[in-house]
């Protein structure tokens, strides 16, 4: 596709937007909060848990901690209506501080860093690295916190030290990741010191942290044509900005009121660790939510039943491009290429949770909405990862679609994929989440 048709097809002020989106989003509870502001501006209100629901339609939203469900109430939706559920994740893999961050050799000081998810570990080496996260404070409030500048790097060993480096690179997790942010003896709670009064604290206010790197160098369009995306946290924070886009869209179009469906955004915390957390996938939080706007409604547990079965959730996540140099390690008759539109992943052993059913709701949603699509199958001899799809389909016992986008380069600190497919997953989305 040329330069020219592909600007006449590609929706560029949905990328740009994803570009800001990823800034203002570098820890879970961060992409919650930007979420959370693009929804407000297509209506949504916020709710809390505590509270007692009400059945008057309109969008909602709530947000616990790394996560975020949203709903659109549609005007004549009665207790028995069915869902349309999004399901994606706010968290990547990435390095967090440790609960006693200060430490230091050799006269260098160094924060101590856990491994947080499926990180490939030489990914984080050599790049300027900020801070965020939030601080939990003695009043039992809590304070987002972005440091975006080099505060920290993780030094390579250099060639001269380490001959064989090109014959094989082996990082040990516990010595070779911690890294440097200064230099001289270990400061005593010199870390959480500078973070709170970065962000207007007292230091003695903060009793508690959950901070992470990122990543300070911002997502950017690449290639000759600027027809790729390179940046941070791809996966699978791109899913969530088009989800939320998809959702706002849907909830201010015309004839919302009459939609057939009520769309839903479930944004969970924790996929990369197995979702088992209170914010995560196998948490009741989604099913909660759901039982609650039914009953909001007037509705039994009859309606509930009546409302699931008819439910469909799609569940978006990255996937795998067919890599250049490594084509072997692909299956040889799938091989989903970036600005190729929105891939289905299929894997018979359930590690996806698409079935041939899912598959016709999907391409029929893509059809509707005038966007090409892929399939997504993983070579026998590679293990297949798996997403909050078969999770979400087990725990609540209905239909479950996974789907995504094809990347290279994922679980990396900077992932790669195509620049249409933001858009084109969105337009999908939108198509399915209208029923």
């Amino acid at each position: 596709m040329s330069p020219a048709a592909r600007q006449a097809f590609f929706d560029r002020t949905h990328t740009d937007d994803l570009i800001a989106f990823l800034g203002t989003s570098p820890s879970p509870y961060h992409a919650v909060a930007s979420a959370a502001e693009r929804l407000e501006k297509a209506g949504f209100r916020q709710v809390a848990e505590t509270d007692a629901w009400d059945a008057a339609a309109g969008g909602r939203y709530l947000i616990r901690g790394g996560a975020l469900i949203a709903w659109y109430l549609p005007e004549g939706a009665g207790p028995e209506t069915p869902f349309r559920v999004v399901g994606t994740h706010t968290d990547s893999p990435n390095l967090r501080v440790k609960p006693v961050p200060d430490t230091g050799t050799a006269g260098w000081r160094q924060v101590a860093v856990e491994i947080y998810g499926g990180v490939p570990l030489n990914t984080w080496l050599d790049r300027d690295l900020g801070l965020s996260g939030r601080l939990a404070l003695k009043d039992g409030s809590w304070r987002l916190v972005q440091l975006d500048e080099p505060l920290l790097r993780v030094p390579q060993l250099a060639i001269h030290l380490d001959r064989q480096v090109n014959d094989g690179m082996k990082l040990d997790k516990q010595r070779h990741l911690t890294p440097i942010w200064g230099l001289g003896p270990v400061d005593e709670g010199g870390l959480i010191s500078y973070v709170a009064q970065r962000a207007g604290l007292e230091p003695a206010d903060v009793v508690g942290w959950d901070l992470m790197t990122h990543d300070v160098q911002p997502a950017s369009y690449l290639g000759r044509d600027r027809e790729l995306l390179a940046g941070p946290r791809l996966d699978n924070l791109l899913s969530v900005h088009a989800a939320t886009a998809a959702l706002a869209a849907v909830a201010t179009a015309e004839g919302a009121s009459e939609l057939p469906y009520i769309p839903v955004l479930a944004a969970f915390d924790h996929e990369e660790t197995g979702s088992e957390s209170d914010t995560g996938a196998q948490s009741p939080l989604l099913g909660n939510v759901l039982d609650r706007t039914v009953h909001a409604r007037g509705g039994s547990p009859e309606d509930r039943a009546r409302a699931l079965a008819a439910t469909v959730c799609l569940s978006s996540d990255m996937g795998h491009a067919i890599h250049p140099n490594y084509t072997e390690r692909h299956e040889p008759g799938h091989h989903p290429m970036p600005n190729g539109g929105p891939i289905l992943k299929v894997n018979v052993n359930n590690r996806y949770a698409t079935d041939g059913v899912g598959r016709a709701v999907f391409a029929a949603a893509c059809e509707r909405a005038g966007v090409p699509w892929q399939s997504f199958v993983s070579n026998n001899a590679m293990p297949c990862g798996t997403t909050i799809g078969p999770i979400t389909a087990a725990r609540l016992g209905i239909r479950t679609v996974d789907c995504g986008i094809a990347a290279l380069s994922m679980h990396s600190a900077r992932e790669l994929c195509g620049a249409d497919d933001p858009y084109l997953l969105a337009s999908a989305i939108k198509a399915f989440l209208e029923g």
